[in-house]
């Protein structure tokens, strides 16, 4: 990996004290040649890391091998790390070199090490030991030079209580131990890494995205289950959607929010809200009209519309555009929904059969004003 691909690649960004003294212990670490195993959740950095390991090594002139051991079938596992001859199987029309091969001279960077098969792992703890490789269906060893990085979300020890695990492989792999904290742990970073993933998910001709005070706090205490992988997916998918806009926490759209923030969303909203929120999911917007001999429920956006307002329009000759007569009888509606409720957002999305947020971005939309 040259060192502008580490540059064009997500920083390992944070002020927090355990933070400051990963970045502070990774140089000391990337001068060895000995095996490292990052440690961690998923989505807390550890490819991250070691990428940065390697480019701070005397490797780095070497190429940055990445392979994680779970995406791959196991069956086909051997031949991804170790390589093979042609005819080796079936399949197997040219010889292919393997990710050990290619890493000679720099790293391998094997992800969740824990998901590997026991069968691989003994083939794994050779290749430790004796720093050659066995190609699938070759006659003869060939060396390597790697330096090896091992990464997992698993814990270890427990997976070797459980006999999942080479107990002789893991103390091959551990020698030098890191950890990657969840976000969770370090949550005073969370500001400073919602601005660095704004900037860098935004488009060069667009500001980055910025977070209204209330958004902040909600961002702030969201327990990130994802960690700061679901972090940056979340500032990608807002940068995309309302690029250079301050977005607001209550008159985003839920169904944009991880769950977590989405039940946060509601709490915040008080018992009033979240009532006719119930509401509105129970009746799923439809609409019930009494009619002189039966009871009609519309489904349909345009029906609602149409047999609410007070009066049916008469088509004249030249015909007219659908689309806004719509609008308007919904303007009118709402208008007259807030009237009756003297302003009472609530109260008007229960009136509605609305989300409360789905109204609230009507009257944004429709420039009312509610008292």
């Amino acid at each position: 990996m040259s060192k502008s691909t580490l540059k064009n690649m997500p920083a390992f960004v944070g002020e927090s004290d355990v933070i400051r003294a990963i970045r502070k212990i990774i140089p000391i670490v990337a001068i060895s040649s000995s095996t490292v195993l990052i440690t961690g959740e998923s989505g807390t950095g550890k490819e991250i890391v070691a990428r940065y390991l390697h480019e701070q090594s005397n490797r780095s002139s070497g190429n940055f091998v990445p392979i994680n051991c779970a995406a791959i079938p196991k069956e086909l596992l051997e031949s991804e790390l170790f390589g093979h001859k042609k005819g080796a199987f079936t399949g197997a029309v040219t010889d292919r070199i393997g990710r050990f091969e290619l890493a000679h001279g720099g790293s391998i960077f094997l992800d969740e090490i824990g998901d590997m098969s026991l069968e691989m792992q003994v083939k794994l703890l050779r290749v430790l030991q004796e720093r050659t490789i066995d190609p699938v269906g070759g006659v003869r060893s060939i060396s390597v030079d790697v330096r090896v990085i091992a990464a997992t979300h698993r814990d270890l020890e427990a997976e070797i209580l459980a006999g999942r695990f080479r107990e002789d492989l893991y103390y091959r792999l551990n020698v030098l131990p890191l950890n990657t904290p969840p976000l969770r742990e370090r949550a005073s970073d969370i500001p400073i890494l919602l601005e660095y993933f704004a900037k860098y998910h935004a488009s060069p001709d667009q500001k980055p995205i910025t977070f209204s005070a209330e958004f902040h706090r909600a961002l702030h205490s969201y327990q990130w289950p994802g960690n700061v992988r679901e972090l940056s997916n979340l500032i990608d998918r807002f940068s995309t959607l309302f690029a250079g806009e301050c977005l607001d926490f209550h008159t985003l759209a839920s169904s944009l929010l991880p769950k977590g923030l989405a039940a946060m969303k509601i709490e915040s909203f008080g018992v009033e809200e979240k009532l006719a929120m119930e509401t509105d999911n129970n009746t799923n917007n439809d609409i019930a009209i009494q009619t002189g001999f039966e009871e009609v429920v519309l489904t349909n956006d345009e029906e609602k519309l149409t047999m609410l307002s007070q009066a049916m329009p008469i088509l004249p000759p030249e015909g007219f555009s659908l689309k806004h007569r719509l609008a308007e009888i919904e303007r009118d509606l709402i208008s007259q929904a807030l009237n009756r409720t003297n302003g009472n957002v609530s109260q008007t999305a229960r009136i509605l059969n609305l989300q409360r947020t789905t109204l609230i971005e009507k009257i944004q939309k429709f420039g009312l004003r509610p008292n």
